[in-house]
């Protein structure tokens, strides 16, 4: 499962949830279907019957879910999709799920810890890298992200291990 969103409240009395979004653009998520919804190992399938912009967020109908009662009891849970619904990206584009788990390693040869996780900020987007410590290593290709190898499940980075 790959993790696109988060159900993030209700909206109306007809069973509509607020929907957070983790694609680009924000509105993609609408174009998935099934979600998944739950967390771990306990995913619910929901057949998405309509869903649209409102006001800077995302709103979306549910089938099953006709009353605010149901929404609320989905408030908090993540909304998923399998790997496969996925579009395939090109040889140099990579999904946030496809860097998370790797190893990252200096210029050196010295291993900083594993992808944890990844954060946007608005210049450039981060690895939170979690070994011995903590590293926040920008994901900024050819200046601080020097290769990624998917085979080896390694990212190269030009970055200082003091840092």
């Amino acid at each position: 499962m790959v993790v696109i969103g988060k159900v993030s409240g209700v909206f109306g009395v007809r069973g509509q949830v607020k929907v957070f979004s983790f694609t680009q653009p924000k509105e993609n998520i609408l174009s998935y279907d099934p979600w998944m919804l739950g967390s771990d190992d306990n995913w619910k399938p929901y057949k998405v019957a309509s869903g649209n912009t409102q006001g800077k967020g995302l709103i979306a109908q549910l089938e099953g879910c006709d009353d605010r009662d149901q929404a609320q009891a989905l408030v908090g849970q993540e909304i998923a999709i399998e790997e496969s619904q996925l579009p395939r990206t090109r040889p140099d584009e990579y999904y946030w799920s496809d860097l998370e788990g790797m190893t990252v390693i200096t210029t050196q040869q010295i291993e900083l810890g594993k992808v944890s996780h990844l954060f946007e900020t608005g210049s450039n987007d981060v690895l939170v890298v979690k070994g011995d410590r903590e590293h926040l290593v920008p994901y900024i290709r050819n200046q601080v992200i020097q290769k990624i190898d998917r085979d080896s499940g390694q990212i190269i980075v030009d970055w200082d291990p003091e840092f």
